[in-house]
């Protein structure tokens, strides 16, 4: 018999290996000053593209007042205790009846973290006789909700819809042998590529299977459609979504989440889902807070105009300098390279110490090895300023990395450490 910690000493992970030298700048990163398009890292001022701030919402005036009142009524705790004890307000059903109206749906239910909300929502729509099909490139909080479920689950290739049917057809006949139902889950926007889930295809499949759908829509709700309803208003798709989720992390530049759907369901997970059952309720800072963001979407579309001005700056930017960012179809711009992730390294540790760009790296095993993904998150308080001189740092270090540069300082840097 070994000692559990052998493992975890002796493998730190795919990641964790590479902690001595990326941790502080590639990973777990410090950035100072304002939430903005400019930021400090390690003391010099950066064009910062890392940020999840959509509609610049973090440090707008009237959202640093709201926060503020609500923080000086209120103070951090408030309400104590699980929404079911002795957590709720009518401002926790005020939040949650103007969320639902601005998603076209029924109902809608208050969560105190997007992640575990919706591993729990997972959770609680299926039992042991369900089966769950789902996008392969799922966000983790999806593949570790669907992890609890006890019954069988089968993915589809990603945003794949033939591989979706073959996979629906595989489902159709192990439930009429369980005697349960199906949920297909896809996200509105996958946050690495930036692609919409294909959800008006996926909806019209139920005309042929008899199947709900779940929607997490963190990255495009506030941000797509008419009126920033999302992918679902998008794609006109809207009502074919049975249980649509969002979070507060994106647009609303907060905490806290939601689900939204018919009153029935809604009144269900209210009930069972365990993550808000026995966790403590957003507090009031949270609530009024996102009562404030969610009337600034609903009144201020020039937010979004300018976000979107701003993402098609940069996205057409990159497109005519001949860049490979995918199939985006969203805010989400992922530049992608071929290199390796030593490259990788010493490319963006270039792109921020000589040029001020500071964006998020991902390599191998997010993505195959061989690929870096270099990815942007646009918001409305970007400049077009900021924007050429991204452009311009990004055509630099494509020929560095072509010619060979970042090959030879990584081998050099590989030398000097012995390995």
């Amino acid at each position: 018999m070994r000692d559990l910690f052998d493992r975890i000493i002796e493998n730190k992970g795919p990641l964790g290996k590479w902690a001595s030298q990326a941790e502080g700048y590639f990973v777990f990163p410090k950035l100072e000053g304002q939430i903005s398009n400019r930021m400090k890292f390690n003391g010099k001022e950066v064009i910062t593209w890392s940020i999840n701030d959509y509609l610049g919402l973090a440090n707008h005036p009237e959202v640093i007042k709201a926060d503020a009142e609500a923080a000086a009524e209120h103070g951090a705790a408030y309400p104590m205790g699980a929404r079911m004890m002795s957590g709720h307000t009518d401002l926790h059903e005020q939040l949650q009846n103007e969320l639902a109206a601005f998603v076209n749906k029924q109902s809608a239910y208050l969560l105190n973290f997007g992640y575990q909300g919706i591993m729990s929502a997972i959770d609680a729509l299926v039992t042991k006789d369900d089966i769950i099909v789902y996008d392969v490139d799922s966000h983790a909080c999806i593949i570790d909700g669907v992890r609890l479920h006890m019954g069988k689950r089968f993915t589809y290739q990603h945003n794949d819809m033939e591989s979706l049917e073959k996979n629906l057809e595989r489902a159709t006949k192990m439930a009429e042998q369980t005697g349960g139902g199906i949920l297909v889950i896809s996200e509105g926007v996958f946050g690495m590529r930036g692609e919409q889930g294909r959800l008006k295809e996926i909806v019209a499949l139920k005309e042929k299977f008899k199947f709900r759908l779940l929607v997490d829509d963190a990255h495009g709700f506030g941000t797509l459609g008419a009126t920033g309803a999302g992918a679902g208003e998008e794609q006109g798709v809207q009502d074919g979504i049975d249980v649509y989720f969002a979070t507060f992390a994106k647009s609303m530049a907060s905490i806290g989440a939601f689900l939204a759907g018919d009153k029935e369901v809604i009144d269900y997970l209210k009930y069972n889902l365990r993550s808000q059952m026995f966790a403590k309720s957003l507090p009031m800072i949270f609530v009024k807070g996102a009562l404030k963001r969610l009337d600034m979407l609903r009144t201020m579309p020039e937010l979004k105009q300018k976000l979107w001005d701003n993402v098609n700056a940069l996205q057409n930017g990159l497109k005519e300098r001949g860049f490979d960012i995918g199939n985006t179809q969203s805010c989400v711009t992922p530049v992608y390279l071929n290199g390796s992730i030593p490259e990788a390294m010493a490319l963006v540790k270039d792109l921020r110490e000589n040029y001020g760009i500071f964006c998020s790296i991902v390599v191998y095993p997010v993505i195959p090895k061989g690929l870096i993904l270099l990815r942007m998150i646009p918001t409305a308080t970007h400049t077009m300023e900021d924007i050429q001189a991204t452009l311009d740092a990004f055509s630099a270090i494509r020929s560095r990395l072509e010619n060979g540069t970042y090959k030879r300082l990584s081998q050099a840097v590989a030398m000097a450490m012995g390995e």
